[in-house]
């Protein structure tokens, strides 16, 4: 019977951890809140990764989602910071949100509301008021993460 010297084995064993880590990416989870974007035709990274809850009236489309805290993150492709109320309320149908709160963009330095956000086609239009902007939604595909994040008080 063929034995192992106690140092390959020991080294095998330390090393096996090593490598099993490295092979498996680290892949932020999403919500079930941005399966149900996705569902109303919307992409995922309308919602940063720090969700925490949220509830939808499937009758007539309010809804609520609450991050882990207010926090700030940068659109693409223009780099607006945009700002994230710990709750976001708004009412939502296929290709539509409405009556939006909790979200504000920095653009000619100032902070304007978003209002609504509607798909069109292959982009996304974006309303503070009667002002839109519109976007390819691919810009939208992956759920960015919160930088400056903060617990509300």
């Amino acid at each position: 019977m063929r034995q192992i010297p106690f140092i390959g084995l020991l080294f095998h064993f330390l090393l096996l951890p090593i490598s099993s880590q490295a092979a498996e990416p680290i892949v932020p989870r999403l919500s079930a809140a941005h399966a149900e974007l996705t569902d109303y035709g919307f992409p995922v990274g309308l919602l940063p990764i720090e969700v925490t809850a949220y509830a939808i009236n499937a009758t007539s489309g309010d809804f609520y989602v609450d991050l882990s805290g207010s926090c700030r993150i940068t659109l693409p492709p223009d780099n607006y910071l945009a700002a994230y109320s710990k709750r976001i309320k708004g009412r939502i149908v296929h290709g539509r949100i409405a009556e939006l709160d909790g979200i504000r963009v920095r653009a000619f330095f100032r902070w304007w509301s978003l209002t609504g956000i509607r798909a069109s086609g292959e982009n996304l239009v974006f309303e503070v008021g009667s002002v839109t902007a519109k976007y390819p939604s691919k810009n939208f595909d992956e759920s960015p993460a919160c930088g400056g994040l903060r617990s509300s008080s």
